[in-house]
C-alpha cells in the first residue's frame, strides 16, 4: 500500500466532519474541485469508497466510518510532530451571540482543535448588540452574530436562522388569557421582534420570565413556564414549535453575520473553519 499523504487525510477528515466539499474547501482556503480531487486520491491509494457523494448529501460509507477514527488519529499526530518545533500559539478573540452559540459549541471548538492545536481561543457570548458594540470599538477580532437591521452592508453571512414559537408539550394557554412569555431583558434584538409580532397581531403578552443568556431561556421554556421565540438551533430538544396551535404570527428568519477585523490569512483560515463548522451544524 503507498504512503498515506497527510493533507488528503485531512480533507477527508473535514469533509466527514463539516459533511460537505464546499464547506470544507472553505475551511482549508481552497476550492471544491482541490479538496474533490485530494479525497478521490486518498480513496485510490486506500483502494476503499469513503464517501458516498449524492447532489444533496454527502455521507461516509461503511469503509470511511471505520477509517474516520484511524484519520483523526493521523493528523493530529502529525499537527504534534510539527509543534514540537514549538510553533507560536495564537490567540483569537471571538464575541457570539446568545442565539448563535447553542448546545453544538463542544461540536465547534473540538473541530477548531482538531484544525488548530495551536490556537488559543476566548469566546465571550452576549447579545448581539453588545458584541457588535465591543467588536466596533477594537476589543474582538470577530463577531458572530445574528443581523439587526439593513443599515450595516459589511460581514458575511454563515447561514439563515428560522425562529418559532417553542413551548414544552405540556405549556398550558387558555383562551383570553395574555400569552405568557419567556424572554431576554431589553435591548435583545430577538424579544423586540416577538413582542412586536405579538403587539401587531393583537395578541396580548406578558413577561412570566426573564433570563440572562439562551440557556436560561431554555430552561423555563422546558419547565413549561412560558413560550420563547427560539432558533432551530439553539431550540431545547424536546419543545416544540407552538405558534401553529395557538394562532400565533409567523417570526421572520435572521441572518447569522460573520464579522471579522483581521489581515492575516492564518487567522482568516481559521474564521473560515469556524464558520464552516458552524453551518454544518445548523444543517443538521
Amino acid at each position: 500500500m503507498k504512503a498515506l499523504d497527510v493533507e488528503s487525510v485531512q480533507a477527508f477528515v473535514l469533509v466527514a466532519d463539516l459533511k460537505s466539499f464546499t464547506r470544507a474547501a472553505g475551511a482549508l482556503d481552497t476550492t471544491q474541485s482541490a479538496i474533490s480531487l485530494k479525497v478521490k486520491r486518498l480513496e485510490d491509494c486506500l483502494g476503499k469508497r469513503l464517501l458516498e457523494r449524492t447532489p444533496r448529501m454527502v455521507r461516509l460509507s461503511a469503509e470511511g466510518r471505520a477509517f474516520l477514527a484511524p484519520a483523526r488519529a493521523l493528523v493530529a499526530a502529525h499537527q504534534g510532530a510539527m509543534g514540537s518545533f514549538g510553533i507560536a500559539r495564537r490567540r483569537l478573540v471571538i464575541g457570539i451571540s446568545h442565539h448563535v452559540v447553542g448546545a453544538d459549541l463542544p461540536i465547534l471548538l473540538r473541530r477548531m482543535k482538531d484544525s488548530e492545536p495551536s490556537l488559543v481561543m476566548e469566546l465571550r457570548v452576549a447579545m448581539s448588540r453588545q458584541i457588535l458594540d465591543d467588536f466596533d470599538r477594537g476589543a474582538l477580532d470577530a463577531a458572530i452574530v445574528l443581523r439587526n437591521d439593513n443599515r450595516r452592508r459589511d460581514g458575511d453571512v454563515i447561514f439563515e436562522e428560522r425562529f418559532t414559537w417553542r413551548a414544552a408539550p405540556d405549556f398550558e394557554h387558555h383562551p383570553g388569557e395574555a400569552l405568557q412569555l419567556a424572554t431576554q431583558a431589553d435591548p435583545c434584538s430577538v424579544r423586540s421582534m416577538a413582542t412586536q409580532a405579538l403587539s401587531q397581531a393583537g395578541i396580548p403578552w406578558t413577561e412570566a420570565f426573564v433570563g440572562g443568556g439562551i440557556a436560561t431561556i431554555g430552561a423555563a421554556v422546558c419547565a413549561g413556564l412560558a413560550i420563547a421565540a427560539l432558533g432551530h438551533r439553539v431550540a431545547p430538544p424536546g419543545t416544540i414549535d407552538f405558534g401553529p396551535r395557538l394562532g400565533l404570527p409567523r417570526l421572520p428568519s435572521r441572518d447569522v453575520m460573520l464579522y471579522a477585523n483581521v489581515s492575516d490569512r492564518q487567522t482568516r483560515n481559521s474564521l473560515q473553519t469556524l464558520s464552516a463548522a458552524i453551518q454544518s451544524t445548523a444543517a443538521q
